[in-house]
């Protein structure tokens, strides 16, 4: 005789054995799995770069060859969107400053009210912001072109533009010591402007000149640059000025967040994806690039090597030694000697796809 057995569910044995092998199939595959996400990431992050090569192109057929940068100038005058007044601008950073505040009242409407976008001028805005006016021609500020795929952080910011808490510093220095502690960081106008940036940083000599006044790093923190020159003019760089474009970097990933601990950009066996000023992608490690050197030692004819500490800024990855961490990195492709007219990578190790 026959029993039937219709709508028996599983026994507890047979139920363990079934665990026990999707528990065993998903070790299997659980590496192999994580490493596929972090390609698709990297290819994403690729095509990202890639896209903004090309608009970068764009912009400089469409500006008399410029360099993408800001373009409001000291001593000529603008009219603010948010009090309708006409102002002159007193120099270049602080012109850039209202650019700024310009293209995001303009991208988001949020001109007046308690969400008002304020200026920054207590930032060097083209450190982190000088892709905005890319954006701004594009038409696509604050879209997730900007984000890594694998900056997390970035993305979240885009989505909640106006929860000030949730961005670095917004509620107050971290207890942990080892990040940045510029004060101004907690700043209403510079907690603004996180959900505007990007992970991916352009090159300083972009925007500033070569061999003239211009910013310089500093060694507390790679996050600020400072001048001995007063007032430097910044921007009017142009796409002829650079000597061997498929060598020289124009943007790269701060992070290469393909890897286990999201490393900053400056460590050796790094390999963040770069865009080249001919439009191709980089991602040769970043220790194979040539060495930096700060632009105050270009025409006193001392060649040091630039080296400096990571130090985090709030909620952003970590030093590889953890929080402290003393070793100094080569800042490589950052500060190239000789600014545009210098080469980051030779032709004999890159690999450009």
């Amino acid at each position: 005789m026959i029993e039937h057995r219709d709508g028996r569910g599983f026994s507890l044995v047979e139920l363990l054995a079934v665990l026990a092998v999707v528990v065993g199939v998903g070790a299997v595959l659980g590496p192999s799995v994580s490493s596929m996400r972090g390609q698709m990431r990297g290819v994403s992050s690729e095509g990202n770069l890639a896209a903004i090569g090309q608009a970068s192109g764009m912009y400089g057929a469409d500006s008399d060859d410029r360099i993408f940068a800001f373009t409001w100038r000291g001593g000529e005058s603008y009219t603010l969107l948010h009090n309708n007044k006409t102002v002159v601008m007193p120099h270049d950073q602080e012109a850039a400053s209202r650019q700024v505040q310009n293209i995001l009242q303009r991208a988001t409407g949020r001109v007046n009210g308690a969400f008002s976008i304020r200026n920054p001028s207590s930032r060097l805005v083209h450190r982190r912001y000088s892709h905005l006016v890319l954006a701004d021609y594009m038409g696509n500020v604050g879209e997730s072109v900007w984000a890594d795929p694998g900056d997390f952080l970035q993305s979240f910011w885009q989505m909640s533009p106006t929860n000030f808490d949730f961005m670095p510093y917004g509620d107050g220095m971290p207890d942990q010591p080892g990040y940045d502690d510029s004060p101004s960081w907690g700043q209403s106008s510079v907690l603004q402007m996180w959900p505007f940036g990007s992970s991916y940083q352009v090159v300083p000599h972009s925007w500033m000149s070569d061999f003239e006044d211009s910013y310089q790093p500093i060694r507390e923190t790679p996050h600020l640059f400072t001048t001995t020159g007063g007032n430097p003019h910044l921007g009017d760089r142009l796409h002829s000025e650079v000597a061997f474009p498929s060598s020289k970097v124009l943007m790269f990933e701060e992070f290469d967040r393909e890897r286990v601990g999201d490393p900053y950009f400056a460590y050796n066996y790094a390999t963040p994806a770069k865009l080249m000023f001919d439009g191709s992608i980089n991602t040769v490690r970043s220790g194979d690039a040539r060495a930096s050197v700060n632009p105050r030692d270009y025409h006193s004819g001392w060649k040091e090597v630039w080296e400096q500490r990571y130090v985090p800024i709030d909620m952003f990855p970590v030093p590889i030694g953890g929080l402290g961490d003393s070793d100094e990195l080569n800042m490589r492709y950052r500060w190239t000697l000789g600014g545009l007219s210098g080469i980051d990578y030779s032709s004999e190790i890159r690999r450009i796809r």
